[in-house]
């Protein structure tokens, strides 16, 4: 069976909504039919495994109550879809268990909370670098990757983003990624940055022997094009991407992962127009599954403290989310820790994350803003991850770090 757990709203009752969707997603419509007989039911028929009553609210999550006063009751229900219903198509499981359910009649608020995949769902093919193989590639056996951003995100030709990252790899980044944004515009196309960029990283490696990685924005609408894009990147040594995991689609990734031999660094830019109403979307938890399941490899979940809406303890959830099995410890993705990161911010991320370094810190500003340049940034960031594993306060730390001090008089406040 395929259980989802969904937050219900309605003005009603909601354990016969909770039932409604159950027939509605399955075998059932809005009357009796001839052909949905008992045996039919029990093979293909959704059931309403569990339902917890929540406190009920005074307004409507949305504004489809029609003038009823309230309350709005909420419940927590548990629905299982039969696997034979379905298969083990991701298509087929978002339309059946996510999609359709936020048209019915009479909801005002539903969120999806989890979801439940049988092992049948191993089949698709999950992370191929993951935790392990972005250590490997980056060639960091221990600690935290530390990483960076090409800054500013839009305007640079290739060679100016080449400069950015000679400064980034003199001054000891691991990971180096493209904004976003940054696909294949008429000013810096892909090819051209590439060809830009590569030798800068040779030439590194080279010269102290460490193999910055760099990942390139490959996305395409056209996965075609797409797959140029990366075929590319591989044929001039390149090892990763960024992808713009909404953009492309569950079948651009599919399409991709198939092929790819790139570790592939989801951003999930578009996200927070399913989650952000409390009372209506998904949870960051169900969502993620079927990404990693589809192939992402590291996946930015911003951070402590972020320069966006989403609060520390939504960061703290879903670092849990993508560190957590889904059907064995290969399928992890590795949590990119982003959105205003510095030094400051490694003490409550440690504290709150298992005190776990299995990590990728993303500073962006937090690296190229530094009062002493990049390098200075890169050593307060690493300086504070010491410290932070230490068990060391951040008093103590900048006491002994000048550098961390210096991020500290700049973004402490």
């Amino acid at each position: 069976m395929i259980r989802v757990t969904y937050r219900i709203e309605t003005p009603g009752d909601p354990r016969a909504l909770a039932a409604k969707i159950a027939a509605d997603q399955s075998t059932g419509t809005f009357t009796e039919l001839p052909g949905e007989t008992d045996a039919l039911r029990a093979r293909h028929a959704a059931r309403v495994e569990a339902v917890t009553m929540l406190e009920p609210l005074p307004a409507p999550s949305l504004p489809e109550a029609g003038g009823h006063p309230g309350p709005f009751r909420r419940a927590e229900a548990v629905i299982a879809y039969p696997l034979d219903s379905i298969g083990t198509d991701l298509a087929a499981l978002m339309t059946v268990t996510l999609g359709g359910v936020f048209a019915a009649r009479g909801l005002t608020g539903i969120r999806i909370l989890d979801l439940d995949l049988p092992p049948d769902f191993a089949c698709h093919p999950g992370p191929q670098f993951g935790i392990e193989g972005s250590r490997r590639l980056t060639g960091v056996a221990e600690g935290p990757i530390i990483a960076s951003i090409i800054k500013p995100s839009l305007g640079l030709t290739p060679e100016e983003t080449a400069e950015v990252v000679r400064t980034l790899c003199d001054a000891g980044v691991d990971f180096i990624k493209d904004d976003e944004k940054m696909m294949n515009p008429a000013y810096a196309p892909l090819a051209a940055r590439v060809a830009a960029i590569m030798p800068v990283i040779r030439d590194h490696e080279q010269r102290t022997g460490k193999r910055v990685m760099y990942a390139f924005g490959i996305s395409a609408a056209d996965p075609d094009v797409m797959m140029r894009h990366h075929d590319h990147v591989v044929a001039q040594g390149g090892t990763a991407a960024v992808i713009n995991i909404n953009s492309i689609g569950a079948g651009g990734m599919a399409f991709l992962r198939k092929r790819s031999a790139l570790c592939l660094h989801a951003h999930r830019n578009g996200w927070d127009l399913l989650t952000r109403h409390p009372g209506f979307g998904y949870d960051f938890r169900p969502y993620q599954k079927i990404w990693r399941l589809l192939g992402v490899d590291q996946f930015q979940i911003n951070g402590i403290a972020a320069k966006y809406w989403e609060g520390d303890d939504s960061f703290v959830r879903s670092f849990a989310d993508v560190t957590t099995p889904i059907f064995s410890e290969a399928d992890r993705a590795l949590p990119v820790v982003c959105s205003g990161q510095w030094g400051g911010q490694a003490f409550e991320t440690w504290r709150r994350t298992g005190r776990t370094l299995d990590l990728m810190y993303l500073g962006g500003g937090g690296i190229h803003g530094h009062p002493g340049g990049p390098a200075a940034g890169v050593r307060a960031i690493r300086a504070a991850w010491q410290a932070a594993s230490e068990g060391l306060t951040p008093d103590q730390a900048t006491a002994r770090d000048p550098d961390l001090k210096a991020a500290y008089d700049l973004w402490g406040g």
